[in-house]
């Protein structure tokens, strides 16, 4: 029988209580299917007992909800208040909820006790899971945060829609030899090590993407200044027969006397619009950046020419899949902006 499936076990059952009663004898029983007379007995109890729901394979082990220490209300509760509210908010350390924290707040708020271990198999009985969390700025204005999604966008989409013009999402990058993102497969509690080089060097980049997939871009030594910023402004102009609608950071750059008197004389071309403070998971743009540095991290760069060419081939790659450059635009945070 412990060679058997629950319901080949359960069929079996049924086929030789169903025998007994068409008048096989027990003994008849044991050799022609070959079980024990202790399990003959015990079938024809559970058949007289229950019928032959008696006979149907019973899962082992406690019944769902058996035994819990929280009731569902009292769980549910627990969910919310992880949700809604981080550690020090309900004056235990920290900002991140692990699952000694969780068990302390069990126990505060319910007087219900949990090793660490059965709390981590209880959260993840709930629907939760251990997760790497967003970061923001604590100056960050979730209203003008909302109001940019909800109303300033949508109101930008109209406008160069009436226009016949294009919206596109800038954003500028750094990067360095040194920089290493990603991940090796590796024997457990082995961490593989990656040689790098040890030169310091750097290089920036800049970008411009639109929701229908375009991607512009230019890549400089030094750092980003006006001029630099200028420069790619006017080639961007020169690039598009429409009125750009140019969406980036407040940057002190993008603000800057020089900037702003060159896009008043150039109003009918370009113009600018700027994002929230401190709210860079808004720009679509910038899940370009975290892109280009896992393509670099992959690579054996020993050289400022080596990181430039590399660099360039990413963006022209990049360039070439239109529906790559819409991907980025349906992240989490910036599906809003996918309306082309």
């Amino acid at each position: 029988m412990r060679r058997l499936s629950p319901g080949q076990q359960e069929a079996l059952r049924m086929r030789v209580v169903a025998a007994l009663r068409e008048g096989m004898t027990g003994a008849e029983a044991v050799r022609v299917f070959g079980v024990s007379e202790g399990s003959i007995r015990n079938w024809k109890a559970r058949y007289a007992f229950g019928g032959a729901e008696g006979l149907e394979s019973r899962r082992s082990g406690r019944k769902a909800g058996e035994a819990r220490k929280l009731t569902p209300d009292q769980e549910k509760a627990l969910v919310e208040a992880i949700i809604e509210f981080e550690p020090e908010q309900l004056d235990l350390d920290g900002k991140l909820w692990t699952r000694r924290k969780v068990t302390e707040l069990a126990y505060r708020l319910f007087r219900v006790r949990y090793t660490e271990r059965g709390m981590g198999k209880l959260l993840q009985r709930m629907g939760l899971s251990f997760q790497r969390p967003d970061r923001r700025a604590v100056e960050a204005n979730p209203e003008a945060m909302a109001e940019w999604v909800e109303s300033t966008y949508p109101a930008l989409v109209t406008r160069t829609e009436a226009e016949g013009a294009v919206i596109l999402f800038a954003d500028q990058v750094g990067v360095r030899p040194d920089h290493l993102s990603g991940a090796t497969w590796g024997r457990v509690g082995q961490t593989p090590t990656v040689a790098r080089t040890g030169k310091r060097f750097s290089l920036n980049a800049m970008s411009v993407i639109s929701p229908r997939g375009d991607l512009r871009f230019t890549v400089f030594e030094g750092r980003f200044d006006t001029a630099e910023f200028l420069t790619f402004c006017k080639r961007l102009v020169s690039g598009y027969d429409t009125k750009i609608h140019l969406v980036l950071d407040g940057h002190p750059v993008h603000r800057s006397k020089a900037t702003k008197a060159w896009m008043g004389a150039h109003r009918e071309q370009i113009e600018l619009h700027y994002l929230p403070a401190y709210a860079p998971h808004l720009n679509p743009d910038e899940l370009v950046n975290p892109d280009l540095k896992r393509t670099l991290a992959d690579k054996d760069i020993r050289s400022r020419d080596q990181m430039e060419v590399a660099v360039r081939s990413f963006f022209r790659r990049v360039q070439k899949l239109p529906g790559h450059v819409r991907g980025y635009f349906q992240g989490r945070y910036t599906e809003y902006a996918s309306t082309v």
